[in-house]
């Protein structure tokens, strides 16, 4: 059992940057893939990033390819999101989720465990 709690949201305008954090609680952290997703009102959870169990492969959306860049502390058991040049279009609320793999995937069926969510919002 592992427990995603996520953090670092919150309200920006259009060009600054959030870094989210998500600290997991439980065993064998450095086993999982770690992703992130997001969830517009009204519209599908979609995949934002995803990162593998070392942190040598890491897998981007297209429309945040360049802006954000997802990393992991294995010793701190947490994965990270950085976004940077952030849209209006980039409000959403974010999840954090783990998957028992050595591989990263974009569909959010796959995924073990999730976190509880973290607000982020955009003002143009």
């Amino acid at each position: 059992q592992v427990q995603l709690v996520e953090s670092g949201g919150g309200l920006v305008q259009a060009g600054d940057s959030l870094r989210l954090s998500c600290t997991a609680f439980g065993r064998r952290f450095s086993s999982y893939t770690m992703s992130w997703f997001r969830q517009a009102p009204g519209e599908e959870r979609k995949f934002v990033a995803g990162i593998n169990w070392n942190g040598d492969t890491t897998l981007y959306a297209d429309d945040v390819k360049g802006r954000f860049a997802i990393s992991r502390d294995n010793a701190k058991n947490t994965a990270f999101l950085q976004m940077n040049s952030l849209k209006p279009e980039d409000t959403a609320v974010y999840y954090c989720a783990a998957l028992l793999s050595t591989v990263v995937v974009r569909s959010a069926g796959d995924y073990d465990y999730w976190g509880q969510g973290t607000q982020v919002t955009v003002s143009s």
